[in-house]
């Protein structure tokens, strides 16, 4: 199958392009700069030039593809709701030059604001009154009844591999800069987390197999408790864990605060039953242990 694929030199779509390769696609992934161009030929992906913002190219780039899979969004949070922004509008362009052709389109959504303080599964609607300035699934699902295979992987919140990625990816930026490693309270909240490459997996197989409009949960783990990811990161880092209160979180966390308080648990029993999907990898402890060196 040819594949474009968007955000493909990122720290998930990365993986996802070395997946699909090894299982035969040819893969274009969209490049807006040199460095990443010449990272998709190292990998031995083609080249299309463009951005997230340049719907032309995005339209470009699927014209000519079998199917596609979207891993783009800019991880600037200070301009959060414009980047959410952005990703509807090129969803909306990838979905229009798809439409009634049958091609899947697999669109990269999330898990960690579905249904905050219970268990979250496949069943969940992504929600239309969240806070946050993100809905990469509503555009999308528009597309469905034109024909268009548009299908969700909703990643954990902590996506990790080497030690880095996602939430506790932030904590632990946020340990070396402050030089001790913080959860809040008695760090009970916990976080769904998935090892990138079983991600990349679940992104390949729901390209070839998934069914239209349903949604897909890329967890390993249900939910890992904050305290236990700080335990671990103050010991790989050689940096003292302490538990802050919630009034302190502001000031150690800046805009992560909300985040490294909230609490969110998700299923991916559905998932593995209809793609057979088994995450394979080490979880999250223990990547945290074997990827971070003190000093590093």
């Amino acid at each position: 199958m040819k594949v474009f694929v968007t955000g493909a030199t990122g720290f998930v779509g990365t993986v996802v392009v070395e997946e699909l390769i090894r299982y035969g696609h040819k893969v274009t992934g969209l490049a807006r700069s040199p460095d990443s161009a010449e990272k998709l030929k190292r990998l031995g992906a083609s080249v299309h030039v463009g951005s997230l913002e340049d719907r032309e190219s995005l339209k470009s780039g699927a014209k000519n593809a079998d199917g596609v899979i979207n891993c783009a969004f800019s991880n600037d949070f200070s301009k959060f709701a414009e980047s959410g922004q952005v990703e509807q509008r090129a969803i909306e362009a990838l979905g229009q030059t798809l439409k009634g052709s049958s091609r899947p389109l697999v669109v990269t959504s999330g898990v960690a604001l579905l249904t905050p303080g219970r268990m979250s599964t496949e069943e969940d609607p992504f929600p239309s009154d969240s806070p946050i300035p993100r809905n990469p699934e509503s555009p999308a699902l528009a597309f469905v009844k034109d024909g268009v295979r548009a299908m969700f992987v909703r990643l954990s919140p902590t996506t990790h591999g080497e030690g880095k990625g996602g939430f506790a990816g932030l904590l632990v930026d946020i340990a070396r800069k402050k030089g001790v490693s913080a959860y809040v309270g008695a760090g009970e909240n916990r976080w769904p987390a998935v090892h990138h490459k079983d991600a990349a997996q679940l992104f390949r197989l729901v390209l070839e197999s998934g069914t239209a409009g349903t949604r897909y949960h890329a967890v390993a783990e249900q939910g890992v408790a904050t305290k236990d990811i700080a335990v671990a990161i103050g010991h790989a880092l050689n940096i003292p864990t302490v538990s802050i209160s919630a009034e302190e979180a502001a000031s150690h966390f800046g805009w992560f605060k909300d985040f490294a308080m909230i609490d969110t648990i998700a299923s991916s029993e559905l998932t593995r039953a209809r793609l057979s999907w088994k995450p394979t990898h080490r979880g999250l402890i223990a990547d945290l242990e074997a990827g971070l060196k003190p000093g590093r």
